[in-house]
């Protein structure tokens, strides 16, 4: 935020709910991200292979997919306040069955419960995060909250890593220990106020129109990104002959990188637009995915990966004000427009992290690399330019585009 403090400007209850939304995002995240350190040991462990490592990732995000749209309405009509609890109870309900698991199986299981849980989180805060945002500062508060989640992608290495020095079940069991603070933090934070009157359109109304089916899409490229990631790059890391906390330590700076960025990215997305950054990002991004199979050393097989979530996390915070922003301009609720986005998002991690894991292991990392990059260029040249079209209802840095349905 200008002069650099999350508070400044900002009326004590929102800062409030920006930092407890933030922590929300924060713990989920982490429990998401601890994968990477292990997932080799885990791989060896059960005989996964990639495509098995593929499943073992891919079913946080399946399980997001397939729950988003219920949390969109439970969002919309029990309160952003109440589905934060509700996620945070199951998540550290799934933090405690990934602990204790004994097979394959209940470990996709307890993945899958931790997408469940993760849907509610970020589809709820996020949410939460719109409705109160002053007006001119709603990227910017969003990218706190994004930057939170980067953050707590940070540490979920760091968490991984614990694991395997110590055991999984200590590192996942303490965990998800903090699930409960954090629902009496949010017991004993007010709900937004939301005006039904201005918020009562049908989320029909967002699968209909072109800019936010455009924004969508800016939600789901760097997920395929980071699902194939996700996959691929711990596995190539430790044939490589890195260890675990070599691998955590990768996806540490990484995240730490993009945890950065994220709030400078939502500044300039509010006051120059959204499509320079989201161009810039994408051809970032794409580069890097293409140089990845390259070295053959793992420092610099990291470094790369650096860069290359970079641009890819440069990608987010547009992609969450794209969302917000036209969502609010037709009169649907923000719970609806982040439903939708959590959709896309789990919808990329999961092709990214199934079909990254599968086509790797039958032709090689570079293949799904270079999908997933040319997909980048050609969304970049042909389909976001539809987020500043005048005729489509552009989003830019001076908000809604058209005025808000209803009012």
């Amino acid at each position: 935020m200008p002069g650099g403090g999350i508070g400044r400007g900002l009326p004590p209850a929102v800062r409030r709910v920006v930092a407890l939304v933030a922590v929300v995002v924060f713990v989920d995240t982490m429990f998401y991200a601890a994968l990477a350190p292990i997932l080799p040991e885990l791989e060896r462990e059960f005989d996964l292979g990639k495509a098995g490592s593929g499943v073992l990732v891919g079913s946080y995000p399946v399980a997001q997919a397939l729950a988003a749209l219920g949390a969109g309405w439970l969002a919309a009509r029990h309160g952003a306040r109440t589905l934060v609890i509700v996620g945070l109870a199951v998540m550290s309900a799934a933090g405690v069955l990934f602990a204790l698991g004994q097979s394959a199986e209940v470990l996709v299981g307890a993945r899958f419960v931790q997408g469940l849980a993760g849907v509610c989180s970020w589809t709820a805060g996020l949410a939460w995060l719109a409705q109160v945002a002053p007006e001119g500062r709603r990227a910017e508060l969003l990218g706190f909250g994004i930057g939170a989640g980067i953050v707590g992608a940070q540490f979920g290495p760091a968490l991984g890593t614990l694991a395997d020095l110590t055991s999984r079940e200590a590192a996942f069991l303490g965990a998800a220990a903090l699930g409960l603070p954090l629902i009496a933090w949010a017991l004993v934070t007010p709900a937004p106020r939301v005006r039904r009157a201005t918020t009562g359109a049908s989320p029909r109304l967002l699968t209909r129109d072109g800019v936010f089916r455009a924004a969508l899409w800016l939600t789901l490229l760097p997920s395929l990104g980071f699902g194939a990631a996700e996959v691929l790059l711990p596995l190539r890391l430790d044939e490589l002959g890195a260890t675990a906390l070599a691998i955590g330590a990768a996806f540490f700076v990484a995240a730490g990188v993009e945890a950065v960025i994220s709030p400078v990215v939502g500044r300039v997305a509010d006051r120059r637009g959204i499509v320079p950054v989201v161009r810039a990002g994408a051809v970032l991004a794409a580069a890097g995915l293409v140089v990845l199979v390259v070295p053959s050393a793992p420092v610099l097989v990291a470094a790369v990966f650096v860069v290359t979530s970079a641009g890819l996390g440069a990608l987010w915070v547009p992609a969450g004000s794209a969302v917000s922003l036209r969502a609010e301009a037709l009169g649907v609720d923000q719970g609806w427009a982040f439903a939708l986005s959590n959709l896309a998002w789990s919808a990329g991690v999961a092709l990214g992290a199934l079909g990254g894991g599968g086509l790797g292991e039958a032709a090689g990392d570079l293949l799904p690399y270079g999908l997933i990059a040319a997909t980048l260029v050609l969304s970049a040249a042909f389909v976001l330019p539809r987020l500043e079209r005048p005729s489509g209802g552009s989003v830019g840095a001076a908000g809604p585009p058209a005025p808000r349905s209803g009012a």
